[in-house]
């Protein structure tokens, strides 16, 4: 692809901000969308985001600020999305003009509420973006941890391989290295299902079960995920491999996850209203459980823990009895 293409990130959250700030490292000028224009003027004072990540310093002369979503859609020839997906809908309904000739990456792990789908069947379905520009971002990676430029690794998934792989040159640097893969929605999905077995892990946590309990919530969540991601887009693809396998790790064992915390606060006796409220934070396996669930009832792959997570989030079942009887399914 054309070096000289523009990119921008739609998004003003942490993960947002991590991808801008790896995008700096490679680009002359970076595009940014985000809704809060006090945030942007802020940014542009102070060279931080002071909401997300602030220890991560922006060069302000690389950055195009926005808070016209148009604006930015008419700027951009490469567009990545790192809207939590509870808002995305809402968001790209203020685009005016088609998003079929741009290239679109989704870094959002998660479900979009109003229709049930995975970002990148979303864009298609919905905004008529052909597959062929679509791609995904995904882990295994923190953006608190990029903030702090430790090392850390990215899958770029794209269909069209050129596409794929001028993302991953714009995202490298010496703290960031990156993999391409075809599994467009394999990955979408895997980014997704992390999220509600982090919500069971932290589940776990807090009502007390150890780490010899977590290991084994861990191993059958992977061999869960494999099940179901074959049953919706049947492929070769080797579950134990990073996309899959290591970003199932790092949201299930690390103290950065949303969703292990929610799911520590479902354990420890909170609601989900008082866990959601305290938070201030979009945990998106809230969403993605319910989602998850509903498409598996057509499918009906084998999904105890997913299973499980959906009787305590939605149908607010006692954690400790839904831990009890899980304990007595897994191996």
């Amino acid at each position: 692809m054309n070096e000289s293409l523009k990119v921008a990130v739609f998004g003003g959250g942490s993960w947002a901000t991590a991808i801008v700030k790896m995008l700096c490292e490679n680009l002359k000028t970076v595009g940014w969308y985000m809704r809060n224009e006090a945030s942007i003027e802020y940014i542009k004072e102070n060279k931080h985001n002071q909401n997300y990540l602030s220890s991560a310093e922006f060069n302000v002369d690389k950055l195009y600020l926005c808070s016209d979503i148009n604006k930015m859609v008419d700027y951009a020839d490469v567009i990545i999305l790192a809207i939590p997906s509870a808002f995305l809908s809402s968001e790209l309904a203020k685009i005016k003009s088609s998003l079929k000739e741009k290239t679109i990456f989704s870094a959002i792990k998660g479900i979009v509420p109003e229709t049930g789908l995975i970002v990148g069947e979303h864009l298609n379905k919905e905004q008529d973006v052909p597959y062929e520009n679509i791609g995904v971002i995904t882990g295994p990676c923190h953006a608190e941890e990029v903030a702090m430029e430790r090392l850390s690794y990215l899958t770029i998934a794209c269909k069209d391989e050129e596409k794929g792989q001028f993302l991953s040159e714009v995202l490298s640097s010496d703290y960031i290295k990156c993999k391409i893969s075809d599994d467009i929605i394999g990955t979408e999905y895997a980014a997704m299902l992390k999220n509600i077995y982090a919500i069971a892990a932290g589940i776990a946590h807090g009502l007390g079960y150890g780490d010899n309990f977590q290991a084994v919530l861990m191993s059958n969540s992977i061999r869960e995920m494999k099940r179901y991601i074959k049953k919706i887009h049947k492929m070769k693809r080797n579950i134990n491999n990073s996309a899959y396998l290591g970003d199932l790790l790092v949201t299930g064992y690390s103290t950065f996850s949303r969703n292990r915390m929610f799911g520590n606060m479902l354990g420890k006796g909170y609601t989900v209203k008082s866990a959601m409220m305290e938070m201030n934070m979009v945990a998106e396996g809230y969403y993605a459980v319910k989602s998850a669930y509903e498409i598996n009832q057509k499918n009906e792959a084998c999904t105890p823990i997913i299973d499980t997570v959906y009787n305590i989030v939605y149908l607010k079942r006692s954690p400790k009895r839904q831990f009890k009887l899980l304990t007595e399914l897994l191996d």
